[in-house]
């Protein structure tokens, strides 16, 4: 059977197809697309898997792991920097080990489309010394689910996915594998598997040190990573994952110059015999950062000429394209037609009706007596409020980092000192720094800008909605500092108001600016 599907969809239906009885994710661009095919597949439905969105990342791949240690198989969907998050319980399941197979994806965005930065997941799965899987197609990416989660009960370790966002979000058929019957439950063999301790530890941590040759001779052996014989050897290429792809459409290279596939790892110098022992000039191209050039100069002598990112033959950042191959080649490049003046550069901006805008006009009037520079922000829709007209915030680090920040200004004598921070991300990320701040009652103004839901990565459900309130007092927020406005123009005059009182009083207060998002609102009310 075939499927035409996108990259993440390929993942999906592999994951389904592989015998999964759950999948973990927190929303974040280009890895979203994966848990929305589950979610929206009557063969998922049919088998019962688990697919309902977790609070952050970490809470995801823990619960992934709770799963594993039942004795089924499920997969952890994630963007790179979701994987910042997750680290924690990433680099001990490493030690732990599983009992029903795991695959952690992690969706990289080469050239930041849509990211704060554009680091390489590739580097997370060497630190932890587990096996990576990068397909170079979508045909690929479907394969790698079932082999990663035999591979990953066959060696009893999370296995890490790495994919980037020309992959994850462009389409092609695929062919499709029988359904493979779910795991049965079955508790580890050793109960004490999980345990941490580190007399535990340290005996779990050789067992893995003792396994990761075996990862190495697999890599070699498995068929993912391929020489291609080509009949020039005054050059060899080293291509990773998608930039095999970029390599191979350059059509007068493939025959010509021999190439060296990569889409397994780790990979040994044996892999690497391969290609040097014919070429002694290396040019690698590799989605990211120069993960495979960097170990290339540990594993060649002297006589080799190694070409890539770190010598400047491959731009040192963005994405590739088969053009960069071309012109790193001196390959003849088609001319590119130029954009006409008529077209004008188009920036985002926030949607005509939403309710961010009415929130942010509110707090520049209230913060107009103190000026710029007082108001730290964080992921979300709402970040563009850094743009103009509005040039409202002057921070975006991180989940959650607009809260912390705030109190970090204000413990430096900041003031005022504000957090905008969106629903989602507040419980994604924002609570703990709420309690901190409470627990110094330090004089921070905290805005949760609640739309209701997960609105920058297309609406999915928002963990937060209807418990804010709850929430805020909970920990520890006092009833009279715990605001909620409705952002709307005719409410303007009282939003105010409110924002100067309240960034007036000298401890926490917190303002929830509440109206639901208005896309998520035109597509509830098209449903009827």
């Amino acid at each position: 059977m075939q499927q035409l599907l996108l990259g993440d969809e390929a993942i999906a239906q592999g994951a389904i197809d592989a015998g999964i009885s759950g999948v973990y994710a927190y929303p974040g661009t280009p890895s979203t697309e994966i848990m929305e095919f589950v979610q929206k597949s009557p063969e998922a439905e049919k088998e019962g898997i688990h697919c309902k969105w977790s609070t952050n990342e970490k809470t995801a791949l823990e619960a992934a792991l709770g799963m594993s240690y039942a004795g089924k198989r499920s997969i952890v969907c994630m963007k790179h920097v979701g994987l910042n998050v997750a680290a924690d319980p990433f680099m001990n399941a490493a030690v732990t080990g599983i009992n029903g197979g795991l695959i952690v994806i992690s969706a990289d965005d080469p050239s930041m489309h849509s990211s704060q930065n554009e680091q390489d997941s590739r580097f997370f799965g060497k630190f932890a010394l587990l096996p990576i899987l990068e397909p170079s197609s979508q045909q690929e990416a479907y394969d790698m689910v079932h082999y990663g989660l035999d591979y990953s009960e066959k060696y009893k370790v999370p296995v890490l996915m790495r994919i980037t966002t020309r992959l994850a979000h462009s389409r092609t058929g695929i062919q499709r594998k029988a359904l493979r019957k779910q795991n049965d439950l079955k508790l580890p063999g050793d109960l004490k598997q999980f345990i941490l301790l580190p007399a535990n530890a340290r005996v779990k941590y050789k067992n893995l040190l003792s396994i990761f040759p075996k990862f190495e001779s697999d890599a070699l052996q498995s068929g993912f990573n391929a020489l291609i014989p080509g009949s020039d050897h005054s050059l060899g290429i080293i291509a990773t994952g998608l930039a095999y792809n970029y390599v191979t459409e350059n059509k007068a290279i493939v025959g010509k110059f021999p190439i060296l596939k990569i889409t397994q790892y780790p990979f040994s110098k044996e892999l690497i015999d391969k290609i040097t022992s014919i070429c002694k000039t290396i040019i690698i191209f590799e989605e990211g950062y120069p993960f495979v050039e960097e170990q290339m100069k540990g594993l060649v002598n002297h006589d080799f000429v190694i070409k890539g990112r770190l010598t400047g033959d491959v731009p040192r950042d963005g994405e590739l394209t088969p053009s960069i191959v071309a012109k790193s080649l001196s390959l003849n490049i088609p001319a590119i037609t130029p954009v006409p003046d008529v077209v004008v550069n188009r920036p985002p901006a926030l949607c005509k009706g939403c309710s961010h805008i009415d929130t942010y006009n509110a707090l520049i009037e209230a913060l107009k007596p103190y000026g710029q520079g007082h108001v730290f922000s964080d992921i979300g829709c709402y970040t563009l409020g850094a743009l103009p007209p509005y040039n409202a915030i002057n921070s975006c680090v991180d989940m959650g980092a607009s809260v912390t920040m705030a109190k970090g200004a204000a413990d430096a004598g900041l003031s005022p000192s504000i957090a905008v921070i969106g629903d989602s991300t507040f419980t994604h990320s924002g609570m703990t720094g709420l309690l901190d701040a409470v627990l110094e009652n330090s004089p921070v103004t905290i805005i949760i800008s609640d739309n209701e839901t997960t609105g920058m990565t297309g609406g999915q459900p928002s963990s937060a909605t209807g418990k804010l309130e709850k929430i805020c007092l909970g920990l520890g927020v006092a009833p009279e500092h715990l605001k909620v406005i409705i952002p709307l123009k005719k409410n303007h005059e009282e939003n105010v108001r409110i924002m100067t009182e309240e960034i007036n009083h000298k401890g926490v207060s917190v303002i929830i600016s509440q109206r639901e998002c208005i896309q998520t609102a035109a597509r509830r009310n098209r449903s009827k």
